[in-house]
């Protein structure tokens, strides 16, 4: 006979669960004690989301699901926004919610919320435990549904009681992982449309990657020299110096990236949605009827054809497809191998920052000093906002699990996701953009990072605006600002009130030995640089687009 609680933990290790992420709350208090005796590192945060959002880090970089652990009610509602980004950007994790003891339900007891209604539209799947001894079962299943098809964040509530009972249940045995794979078909067909193609080009997107398969579809893309482009924020997918890579395709994509997207005729779409960023408001890849010939690949069956018809459907995993596609050969140097030499030098010259802009700060240079001294395996996290431009457009990632960002956009997530990162790979350099905006909503979580001595470094862009709304204000509304000024404390001082290391950066030419001091404190570090609102974007100012020009 266990408690409720111990069954939860035992459960979490039998699925190879080596640590967690929560914020207390006396609703689950049982596990909390059952944690004691066990060997999961708990990482105690300080705000439900940012713990949410540490856990959707660790799905990101490592393809197993995090698992983060809230209270009821406040607790429960604060880690939806890691739910919502979880979802949209189809990574595993798992949420388990102290609830109200099961008699006290749908009475509206203290801090009270039906969690299979509220989490239903945006967690893969929302269920609550009514029998302690279905716990190994349960939990298991969570993990099953977390990382299979599709992956995405499930919700697992724990009344009170279920946690403090006792029963007798058999042990938890690990969950099966499910794979699905390409038929001999599906790749015969693919190599007879290649074959056809004169304008072939490659997206990547979506998760279920690994580094082997990431490797292996390069060297594949390379035997059939083939343009190779990433969806929005999935960039550690392809080497960006590899010839083969064409850009990626975000907000603002390269005009000539988009434009060869828009003229080929095969589209090859591997593990990705192409929801409304990357696709340009469903203009690059029109919806339901694309005006080229598309394959779509992605582990979820659900997914091929709900937005776009393709020509040919494969249900398998990027991984598995990669393996597959590895074994085809295109004989000859296919005709379109000059094209992608082209796509390639076209990239080079779209993510060389410009030298020069408004204010006493620049960022191009900046940039520049970080490609030449960040190692290969330094992982960069951000949240959202025109700052991100800079890491996006300018930073040549190279390397699989490198990237921790939000495709949902959403802010906050850059300084969360670097405590997860850099806890989970703690020999690697990690560091965290952030506006001032966005800094500002998780920051907190800087204090997590000294709590248990994890030397990243967020670099906190500030020009004193929520500057993505600002610019849609000028275009939209000129000169009729509303509600996007801030009023911001002194970073640098800040992070030395956590007990941090601090540095402001007020002239271009002070970043580098800023970092460089940084990097040799040892401690989590936030650097402020004070960046003029002017520079809004890395080659149009504020007033460039308050005028239209």
């Amino acid at each position: 006979m266990k408690t409720g609680g111990q069954l939860i933990v035992e459960a979490l290790e039998a699925n190879g669960v080596d640590r967690l992420y929560c914020v207390p709350g006396e609703s689950y208090l049982a596990v909390l004690d059952a944690l004691h005796d066990s060997k999961i590192r708990t990482i105690v945060c300080r705000q439900e989301g940012g713990a949410a959002m540490m856990a959707d880090c660790h799905g990101r970089l490592t393809g197993r699901p995090g698992i983060c652990f809230v209270t009821r009610g406040p607790g429960a509602t604060n880690a939806s926004a890691g739910i919502h980004i979880a979802r949209q950007d189809s990574v595993p994790m798992i949420l388990f919610i102290g609830q109200v003891a099961s008699h006290a339900r749908e009475r509206e007891a203290f801090q009270e919320v039906d969690y299979r209604a509220f989490y239903g539209p945006i967690a893969k799947w929302a269920t609550e435990i009514d029998d302690p001894a279905r716990i190994p079962e349960i939990v298991t299943r969570a993990f099953s549904v977390a990382t299979s098809g599709r992956p995405g964040p499930v919700v697992v509530s724990l009344p009170e009681n279920m946690l403090t009972e006792t029963a007798e249940a058999p042990a938890a045995l690990p969950y099966t992982p499910v794979e699905t794979r390409p038929g001999h078909h599906e790749m015969q067909k693919l190599a007879e449309l290649l074959g056809m193609a004169q304008r072939p080009f490659v997206i990547l997107g979506g998760t279920r990657w690994d580094e082997a398969s990431v490797s292996a579809f390069q060297k594949a893309a390379e035997r059939w020299a083939l343009p190779v482009g990433v969806s929005f924020r999935r960039q550690m997918l392809f080497d960006h110096l590899h010839p083969c890579y064409a850009g990626d395709i975000g907000i603002g994509p390269n005009p000539k990236l988009a434009e060869a997207i828009r003229s080929a005729d095969l589209l090859l779409l591997i593990g990705g949605r192409f929801g409304e960023i990357p696709s340009s408001d469903y203009t690059l890849l029109k919806s339901p009827y694309p005006d080229q010939t598309l394959v779509h690949v992605h582990p979820d069956a659900s997914e091929l054809g709900r937005v776009y018809r393709p020509a040919l459907a494969i249900n398998a995993s990027p991984s598995a497809f990669a393996t597959a596609f590895a074994e085809l050969d295109p004989g000859a140097i296919p005709d379109w191998a000059d094209e992608t030499t082209r796509l390639h030098g076209s990239y080079l010259s779209w993510s060389t920052p410009p030298e020069t802009g408004p204010g006493p700060v620049q960022m191009g240079p900046i940039m520049n000093y970080l490609e030449s001294v960040l190692p290969d395996d330094a992982i960069l996290t951000n949240g959202a906002g025109n700052y991100a431009t800079w890491v996006h457009r300018f930073h040549r990632f190279r390397r699989y699990g490198t990237q921790g960002a939000p495709t949902s956009g959403s802010m906050g997530y850059g300084t969360p996701a670097a405590v997860a990162a850099k806890e989970l790979f703690p020999e690697r350099v990690v560091i965290a953009f952030a506006g001032d905006g966005c800094f500002l909503m998780n920051g907190q979580e800087f204090a997590t990072a000294v709590q248990y001595e994890l030397p990243l470094i967020v670099i906190v862009v500030n020009n004193g605006t929520y500057g993505t709304i600002r610019m849609h204000q000028e275009r939209e509304y000129p000169g009729r600002v509303s509600g996007t000024d801030l009023k911001n404390p002194d970073f640098a001082a800040l992070a030395r009130a956590y007990g941090g290391h601090g540095e402001t950066v007020e002239q271009t030419e002070q970043f580098a030995p800023a970092f460089e001091r940084a990097l040799q404190s040892g401690k989590p570090a936030i650097i402020e640089v004070k960046l003029d609102p002017e520079a809004i974007t890395p080659t149009r100012t504020l007033t460039q687009i308050r005028e239209g020009r």
